[in-house]
């Protein structure tokens, strides 16, 4: 009698598997031809289109937007991002102009006190009048100030060519991600299973969770 019930159970088992399996959705994918559907298979679902993989595309992006920052971003339809591309590169841009015309002008006003000349725009900035050997801007605060604006200029300088790559490694790193696919099906399959133990003349019962990546 117990021997019995342990069949039972095991077929029952068996038959809820067959069944689960006989109910599965059949998928036709677009590469198979058309005589599967012709043999009397039955499709159930719609068909997914598999994302189409451009090798090139990745590059392309990177390409265009080292010939014009902004354009692998149109070229991957991130057109939200063209703004915050040029506003980064032309912020940096005009730091390094502004560090730049002030780095000249302090430096020609520099060269100029050098030379012994009274004339440059610093030596009279309160308009108080020239009083040869008394500048409102000493020669050693031209210095400073040359030296600090030239620095100013490089570190500006460094960061707008660091945001230009940042902007082609941004194309590239889209286009990849734009054809990794997350559309692929996961498939979960559940089986209630049946152990038995010969010594304890015991049997043990359980389910089994398969996922398939």
């Amino acid at each position: 009698m117990y021997n019995s019930q342990i069949l039972i159970i095991f077929f029952l088992a068996c038959f809820i598997n067959v069944t689960a399996q006989e109910n599965k959705n059949i998928t036709v994918s677009d590469s198979l031809p058309d005589i599967v559907a012709e043999e009397g298979i039955k499709v159930k679902g719609k068909k997914k289109k598999s994302n189409n993989i451009n090798p090139l595309a990745p590059s392309k992006a990177a390409f265009y937007s080292a010939i014009l920052p902004g354009l692998g971003q149109i070229y991957n339809k991130r057109y939200w991002k063209v703004p915050i591309v040029y506003a980064a590169i032309g912020l940096g841009v005009y730091a390094y102009m502004y560090n730049d015309d002030l780095y000249d002008r302090f430096r020609t006003a520099f060269k100029r006190r050098k030379a012994g000349f009274v004339d440059d725009e610093f030596y009279d900035i309160n308009g108080s009048g020239i009083v040869p050997g008394s500048p409102d801007l000493s020669d050693e605060a031209l210095q400073d100030a040359q030296e600090r604006y030239q620095r100013d200029r490089d570190l500006a300088l460094f960061i707008t060519l660091g945001l230009y790559a940042l902007n082609i490694i941004d194309a590239n790193v889209d286009a990849h991600l734009k054809q990794f696919n997350v559309d692929d099906d996961l498939s979960m399959d559940i089986q209630p299973y049946l152990d038995y133990d010969p010594i304890y003349s015991n049997p043990s019962y359980g389910v089994a969770l398969t996922i398939k990546f």
